[in-house]
């Protein structure tokens, strides 16, 4: 009987040990991260208004930053089909993608998601919104990147480290 990925045990670094041991051990799927801030920061704005930009801006500004992260979630999505390596941070990585979007950012996913949040926030004119970016932000890089970060050294060594040295982690 296989163990089930979602349940996978933890190692001191965070990284899955077990029976599902050749995955990052992520903290939170990262979808779920912005999903949740968003929804949190749409709650707090119906609490307690905060506007952030005047009327006439929000619409157009909000849904250009929203296209811009779809085409980049796209093209990530992409590069993982054309490298045969799943996006789920719960499956094994089979490549370390050096195209596409990877050429200038190790975690271009991310920062789509990070965009749609953007964009979500200056559409619905929302400070919380946006504030609620922090914390997604800081559960992303210490409860997610730095896991996956520490995974790829392990499994890919030199060649993910020459990658991680030349290929900043945002832009």
């Amino acid at each position: 009987m296989s163990e089930d990925p979602k349940n996978t045990a933890l190692d001191s670094r965070g990284a899955g040990i077990g029976a599902n041991a050749d995955t990052p051990g992520v903290v939170a799927r990262p979808p779920l991260v912005y999903l949740c801030s968003i929804l949190v920061g749409l709650m707090l704005q119906r609490l307690w208004p905060l506007k952030v930009l005047p009327a006439a801006l929000v619409t157009g500004l909000g849904a250009s930053v929203i296209l811009v992260a779809v085409v980049l979630f796209a093209l990530c999505i992409r590069e993982f089909r054309a490298a045969g390596t799943p996006v789920q941070p719960s499956r094994p990585t089979t490549a370390i993608i050096k195209t596409g979007p990877y050429r200038f950012s190790r975690n271009p996913v991310y920062l789509s998601l990070t965009l749609f949040q953007v964009g979500i926030g200056i559409w619905a004119n929302s400070v919380w919104v946006l504030g609620m970016l922090v914390p997604a932000l800081l559960l992303m890089t210490y409860g997610v990147i730095a896991r996956e970060e520490r995974y790829l050294e392990r499994k890919f060594g030199r060649e993910y480290l020459q990658y991680k040295s030349s290929v900043r982690r945002w832009l």
